[in-house]
């Protein structure tokens, strides 16, 4: 198995670089899927037993001026490692004024991901910063274990408000409670409430806008969108959780679109020009 890729154009050196910190942020550990015309950040933990699942997608070609990758064969013309993302952010880190930044798949004592970043230098010699970051290739048997997961069958989906908004409000939150419930319907109102012992604290937005899935062919199918539009549907979520999940967009997002199967699961869908992310979160019960 072969890759090799390059970035010359900062704006795509920094932008690749915000995409690898908003994953650095949510998780510890995740897969790094690479194929022949997308690169994808994966972790896959049950929502069922309590745990988070991601799925990044990003078009190559939109990033790399140079992109070659040999696969496990002519079939599967693929590659899964294992990587830790805030090892790659700190490589990347050191590029970000860089001529060029090159990453490769190479063999030292392990597997590694090797970013080597040319410097601009005053004289006509270059400066290179090579990071040799460990990884695991994860085998063939094991790559059914990373397939995209299935829009949920959601009963309310909704235009999150300004992202900055929300992290303000949910850090003050995040000081009076553990938990944190999200409220939506069909009628561009959303609600974040906590409650305690010792007080209830809820925020309103209103005159936001929900998503038409009847235009997408793709996920249209079985919606079981609430026909009364001014019914909520909620979900109670850990908040630490969500404030990291807020934080941790660095990419300014256009759009971040919440779905919600009401008290099962709560889904959200960042969309950018060239980058998506799909972040699910268990409900806990009371």
């Amino acid at each position: 198995m072969r890759f090799r890729a390059k970035l010359v154009d900062i704006g795509c050196i920094q932008h690749f670089t915000r995409v690898v910190s908003t994953i650095a942020k949510l998780v510890k550990g995740c897969t790094l899927r690479l194929t022949s015309n997308k690169i994808y950040f994966i972790l896959s933990e049950r929502v069922a037993n309590g745990g988070i699942s991601i799925w990044c997608e990003l078009t190559q070609g939109h990033f790399f001026n140079e992109y070659q990758i040999e696969g496990l064969s002519e079939e599967f013309n693929e590659i899964y490692l294992d990587v830790i993302p805030d090892n790659l952010l700190r490589a990347l880190k050191t590029g970000q004024q860089a001529k060029s930044v090159k990453i490769k798949l190479t063999k030292k004592h392990t597997p590694c991901l090797t970013v080597e970043v040319e410097l601009p230098s005053l004289s006509n010699h270059s400066r290179f910063v090579t990071h040799d970051i460990p990884v695991n290739v994860i085998p063939r048997r094991l790559w059914d274990d990373f397939e995209e997961p299935e829009m949920p069958d959601f009963d309310v989906s909704i235009y999150m408000p300004h992202l900055k908004t929300l992290r303000h409000v949910v850090d003050r939150m995040k000081n009076l409670s553990n938990f944190v419930v999200i409220r939506a319907n069909q009628n561009g109102e959303m609600t974040l409430k906590i409650e305690t012992d010792m007080a209830s604290v809820s925020t309103h937005f209103k005159d936001l806008t929900n998503p038409d899935w009847s235009k997408d062919q793709d996920q249209s199918q079985n919606r079981n969108i609430q026909t009364d539009s001014n019914q909520f549907i909620q979900a109670r979520i850990d908040i630490r959780k969500f404030s990291q999940f807020l934080s941790g967009q660095q990419v300014n997002p256009q759009k971040v679109i919440c779905n919600i199967v009401d008290n099962r699961i709560i889904h959200f869908f960042v969309l950018h020009e060239d980058v998506s992310l799909q972040y699910f979160m268990p409900v806990i019960s009371t």
